[in-house]
């Protein structure tokens, strides 16, 4: 008899031309992610060639009941880590049946403006940290934190190893070769200051591209937590009255030296939508003008 994870790891490729693509795409709140998958008669390579699809937005915060349909439409692809093969991970915007973008789509105002000539013409490349949190599922707490109470001060965690210092690395090493596997141009990772706190890092990545793949990544990384029975915190400040960090701009040295290079805004929040900050930072700083 076969086992369950026999049938979870089934090669499909050996068996017929059909693939599962997951649609993904963000819910009500901006921060959840909702995804439903289909089967496709064959291998896509290119978002161009799926269908439109719908849900119903009642049930993510996007929709009123009495009209309620909400349509997806195919925006980027990605290899499927979990089920492999041709099967793909999809990322999709939101829109009406009569084809605008509904409120909580930020991606289509942040595809106009990385599509305007002057836009374009720079190629903005973007690199974004995501900070993250482990929790315990029945508690809600850092995983690494005794129950209810707090680490010893901060010091011995941030880039660390050993098993009083470093927590989860299972899920986050796991979650950095998922993201390779997929496409995503994931760059590193590293522990944080506070226990069950983690980093990764994603790009260069060029102009809308940057905001599909941090937030497929995101969807992954939602996939491992969930099957390794904890919870992910994107919350800049999961426990209250622990840590406070300030906001700031910084040059690197080399950038200073070479009179070229990269800068880091540290302003945006580990929750932020990567869609309305890249689009901001492209516009003030290429489309604005001073009046």
């Amino acid at each position: 008899m076969a086992l369950l994870t026999d049938l979870i790891n089934l090669n499909l490729s050996d068996y017929t031309e059909k693939i599962i693509a997951e649609y993904i795409w963000i819910g009500g709140s901006g921060v959840d992610i909702r995804s439903k998958a289909r089967t496709l008669s064959g291998p896509v390579t290119d978002p161009s060639q799926l269908p439109n699809w719908n849900y119903d937005g009642s049930s993510t915060g996007q929709a009123p009941g009495q009209d309620s349909e909400v349509i997806l439409y195919p925006q980027a692809i990605f290899k499927d880590p979990f089920r492999k093969g041709n099967n793909i991970l999809v990322m999709c915007d939101c829109y009406t049946p009569q084809g605008e973008p509904i409120p909580t789509n930020k991606r289509h105002n942040a595809a106009k403006v990385f599509s305007n000539p002057a836009v374009a013409a720079e190629e903005t490349w973007f690199g974004i940290e995501q900070e993250y949190t482990l929790l315990q599922k029945d508690v809600k707490w850092p995983i690494g934190w005794p129950i209810g109470g707090y680490p010893g001060p901060q010091g011995p965690y941030y880039c660390s190893a050993g098993a009083d210092k470093a927590f989860g690395r299972d899920i986050v090493d796991a979650h950095y070769k998922a993201c390779l596997y997929a496409g995503i141009n994931i760059s590193g990772i590293n522990g944080e200051v506070m226990p069950g706190q983690w980093e990764f890092q994603v790009g260069p990545c060029v102009g809308i591209s940057a905001g599909d793949q941090l937030w497929v990544a995101r969807y992954v990384l939602e996939r491992i937590t969930e099957m390794a029975g904890v919870v992910l915190s994107l919350d800049p400040k999961p426990i209250q009255g622990v840590a406070n960090r300030g906001a700031s701009i910084r040059v690197g040295r080399d950038t200073e030296k070479s009179g070229k290079g990269y800068f880091e805004d540290r302003r945006p929040a580990s929750n932020m939508d990567p869609y309305v900050v890249t689009s901001m930072i492209a516009e003030t700083t290429i489309l604005w003008k001073p009046t």
